[in-house]
């Protein structure tokens, strides 16, 4: 299960910023790969940011749209099941609902970017970004 929250309004400009999260439960945290995905009015959902599972100690693997690169950035604690988007400079196209999306990976290398590959899914956070 999923849990997302954090969505706001704030405004574009002056460094808006939000950190969304999304709780996760029922199953090993640390062998899920999260991602967030959004969708606006009228378009198709799109992806966001990935982390993978960990290798080493502290170490995963992200992977950013290329729109939000620089902007926003995931991450994830394994001790409280949780992950996180942080997302700064925010700009009125980045307004939409926000997803997050868990999938059971084998490998930290494996860090899925398209929605099919993701079998279980949050309800969504709204962000509202004014001009």
């Amino acid at each position: 299960q999923l849990q997302a929250s954090g969505g706001g309004l704030v405004q574009a400009g002056g460094g808006g910023s939000l950190r969304l999260s999304c709780a996760f439960s029922g199953r090993p945290f640390r062998m899920y790969a999260m991602g967030w995905f959004r969708q606006a009015p009228g378009k198709e959902r799109e992806f966001v940011a990935a982390i993978g599972r960990s290798y080493g100690n502290l170490y995963y693997k992200s992977v950013y749209a290329d729109s939000v690169k620089g902007r926003f950035t995931i991450s994830r604690d394994n001790a409280k099941n949780t992950a996180y988007l942080v997302m700064n400079n925010l700009k009125p196209e980045d307004s939409a609902v926000y997803f997050c999306a868990a999938q059971y990976v084998r490998t930290s290398s494996i860090v899925p970017t398209a929605a099919g590959s993701y079998d279980n899914w949050g309800q969504g956070t709204q962000v509202t970004v004014s001009s």
